[in-house]
C-alpha cells in the first residue's frame, strides 16, 4: 500500500521526482537518476585517481586525494544533492554541478584521457540539464 510521505521543511512533498510521472516518462526519469548517480561516483573516482597518480610522496598523494574527494562530497551534499542542506537557486545548483563535474573531466584530462574527459563532460552536461528540467518547480 502506498502511503504519501510527509512534506519536507520547505512544504514540498518529500518524494523522488519520478513519482510525479507515469509510463515511459517515469522510466526515463528513473534511468536518468541512475545515470546521475553513476556520474557522481565516477567524478569522485576520477579525482581520487588523478590525485593518487601525482608525482609526490605517497602520503602527500593520499592526503590530496582524501582532501579533494572530501571537498567534492561536502560541496555536493551541501549545495547540489536532491536533499541539499543549503537550498540554492537553480543557477547556483547548476554552477556547483559544473565545477564538480568539471573537476572530474579535468582529472581525466590530466590522466591523459582527453577523449574520455570530453565524453564525460558532455554526458554530465546533458544529464544535469535533464535532471534540472525534471526537478523544476511547476
Amino acid at each position: 500500500m502506498y502511503e504519501p510521505k510527509l512534506p519536507s521543511a520547505d512544504g514540498t512533498p518529500d518524494r523522488p521526482e519520478w513519482d510525479r510521472y507515469s509510463g515511459i516518462l517515469r522510466t526515463f526519469v528513473m534511468g536518468n537518476a541512475l545515470v546521475a548517480f553513476a556520474l557522481e561516483l565516477a567524478m569522485l573516482a576520477f579525482v581520487g585517481w588523478w590525485a593518487l597518480s601525482l608525482d609526490l610522496a605517497f602520503w602527500a598523494r593520499l592526503l590530496i586525494a582524501v582532501g579533494a574527494v572530501g571537498a567534492l562530497v561536502t560541496a555536493w551534499g551541501l549545495f547540489a544533492a536532491p536533499k541539499a542542506r543549503v537550498k540554492l537557486p537553480t543557477l547556483g545548483v547548476a554552477a556547483v554541478k559544473a565545477v564538480a563535474f568539471g573537476s572530474g573531466a579535468l582529472a581525466l584530462w590530466g590522466l591523459g584521457f582527453a577523449a574520455a574527459a570530453l565524453a564525460f563532460a558532455i554526458l554530465a552536461a546533458v544529464n544535469t540539464a535533464a535532471v534540472t528540467y525534471v526537478r523544476r518547480r511547476r
